[in-house]
């Protein structure tokens, strides 16, 4: 029945990380004792003030009509003056925020709003496994810069200059970057804005949905630097710092243009996010940040103590992480064997093994650009990453 099917859907890759979760999911219900580090969900509840905010706006019973397509008016000024006051992005107004269903959902409105057949679209790899199959989707062409683990995985703004062609649309990057954790500095991000500035009808799309778990210091927002507004979009929202990813609430900044041409595109496919989540989406950007304090901290001290088991197990590779939850470690040395049954002659062959034989889910580094590495998040609790790693060292000694 593939006649029936359309060839943009043929042609898409399935997400890497939802697939080896549902992998995982599967072998639980056959009662598996699996220990999934493959998705990046925050293991904490969504803090009780946000939780409250969406009771009484049930209660209320005013937010169960359609919202404004581009969210609604109170969220949207609350979100611009964060990053008024917290991003210094001096010039964003709640007129240039949209609010969509999580940001991926944001990400996507932006390609198909952007992207023309043909045109390309540069990606600072290792990259967010869905970049590629969205900007593939509006029938742009991904053009990958890859930073290596020497320079902690972070592709320079001289890569990007020379990237650069008469068909280049946007750029896009994470900071803090899922998979790698990464995060560029203020010096790095002006060089970067710097190239972008000798090219007119080039954008960037700064994905910062990471930006309250940043081990670094200070997260600097690229559409603060001067001249940088009117050609920055960026996309963030509330699933990692406000323990949210269920509730889908993201957002982008944009120049107006760009904002009433989502807000267009949006409404043509989804129309306002759910009035419910917004609520408590406003309440979380509002309301104490103590919750999210406490979080970013548990996750610098889940680094710390899984650092030390990852580099007690012989043949792993990892740089630092300075931000979001996730290690990135080069697995190269593992390739080329076997053990029971299992040859691994790659990233996918290797999770392949841990799954089967360790009982840990994790994702292949191939899904973000890097088939060397292999993903592994540490949104988890102390026990769960003990025992992962206790066994993944165990699997990975008896590979031979």
């Amino acid at each position: 029945m593939n006649s029936i099917l359309s060839d943009r859907i043929i042609n898409m890759e399935e997400s890497a990380t939802l697939a080896m979760a549902k992998k995982a999911r599967e072998l639980k219900s056959q009662g598996v004792d699996i220990i999934s580090l493959s998705l990046g969900e925050p293991d904490f509840k969504t803090p009780k003030h946000i939780q409250e905010a969406a009771k009484d706006a049930i209660d209320e019973g005013k937010y169960f009509s359609y919202p404004p397509v581009a969210g609604y008016q109170d969220l949207r000024e609350a979100i611009a003056k964060k990053l008024r006051e917290e991003n210094e992005i001096a010039e964003a107004k709640a007129e240039n925020i949209v609010v969509s269903t999580g940001a991926k959902h944001s990400i996507a409105n932006v390609f198909m709003c952007m992207v023309n057949e043909g045109d390309e679209v540069i990606i600072f790899s290792p990259y967010w496994v869905s970049y590629a199959e969205i900007i593939k989707l509006a029938g742009g062409v991904p053009v990958l810069i890859e930073g290596t683990l020497e320079n902690n995985f972070k592709a320079t703004a001289a890569q990007l200059e020379a990237a650069i062609t008469p068909k280049t649309k946007a750029v896009i990057y994470s900071s803090p970057c899922n998979p790698t954790g990464s995060v560029f500095s203020k010096q790095e991000l002006e060089a970067i804005a710097d190239v972008v500035k000798k090219h007119e009808n080039i954008m960037v799309i700064a994905d910062e949905i990471y930006e309250k778990i940043n081990f670094a210091g200070r997260n600097y927002s690229i559409g603060s630097f001067p001249g940088m507004f009117d050609r920055t979009i960026t996309v963030n929202g509330f699933s990692k710092g406000y323990a949210m990813t269920g509730w889908r609430v993201g957002y982008i900044c944009a120049p107006l243009f760009i904002a009433k041409a989502v807000e267009k595109m949006q409404g043509q496919f989804t129309s306002g996010g759910t009035g419910i989540a917004q609520r408590a989406a406003l309440a979380g950007i509002s309301g104490d940040q103590t919750p999210t304090t406490e979080m970013a901290n548990a996750y610098l001290r889940r680094r710390g103590l899984v650092l030390d088991l990852l580099q007690d197990i012989p043949g792993i590779k990892t740089h630092v992480p300075e931000g979001a939850f996730y290690f990135f470690p080069d697995v190269t040395a593992f390739f080329g064997k076997s053990a029971k049954g299992h040859d691994v002659k790659d990233a996918d062959d290797l999770c392949l093994y841990l799954l089967a034989e360790a009982y840990v889910s994790l994702v292949t580094g191939a899904a973000f650009g890097a088939p060397e590495c292999i993903r592994l998040s540490y949104a988890a609790s102390d026990e769960d990453l003990v025992e992962a790693l206790s066994r993944m060292k165990k699997a990975l000694a008896e590979l031979a």
